[in-house]
């Protein structure tokens, strides 16, 4: 994880040659970056697991925050695609959400649902939740009551 943090620093260097210094998002994306290696070596080199964890956590966010930087770069046609630093980016970030998991047992996590913006079944329940909301069904509406309570439920018992 840590070679992949300083292969995408390299990355991003190689990049921020190529664009104007007087970007706000060229230091973002400079610290940011920098930041991702520095927070994994300072959270290797902590003891107690709630504080190798804020420091994964750091790592996490600059990991986001420079996929932000990545695609604001797209959107002021700066660079044509992200694509080949988001693939690090997504190792780094999965790296590191499994090494939180790792680490801070007493953290609740959420199983990972994979993303579906815009697939034909994600459309299709999207429409059905809004038709039987349009309408009114009531146990809809018990449902997730129900789905609610059996969260606090479960949380109450870790």
């Amino acid at each position: 994880m840590y070679q992949d943090a300083i292969r995408f620093v390299s990355w991003v260097d190689d990049l921020l040659d190529g664009i104007p210094k007087g970007l706000a998002v060229y230091h973002q994306l400079d610290r940011a970056s920098t930041s991702i290696p520095l927070n994994i070596a300072e959270g290797n080199g902590k003891h107690t697991a709630p504080d190798r964890c804020r420091f994964f956590d750091i790592a996490r966010g600059s990991a986001l925050e420079c996929a932000a930087c990545l695609d604001v770069l797209v959107a002021k046609k700066h660079m044509v695609s992200a694509d080949s630093g988001k693939v690090i980016l997504v190792r780094i970030v999965s790296m590191l959400v499994g090494l939180i998991r790792y680490t801070s047992v007493s953290r609740v996590h959420e199983n990972s649902v994979p993303y579906c913006a815009e697939s034909p079944r994600c459309l299709r329940l999207r429409a059905g939740l809004r038709l039987r909301e349009r309408i009114g069904y009531p146990h809809v509406e018990l449902m997730r009551i129900r789905y609610r309570k059996s969260i606090i439920h479960r949380q109450e018992r870790t």
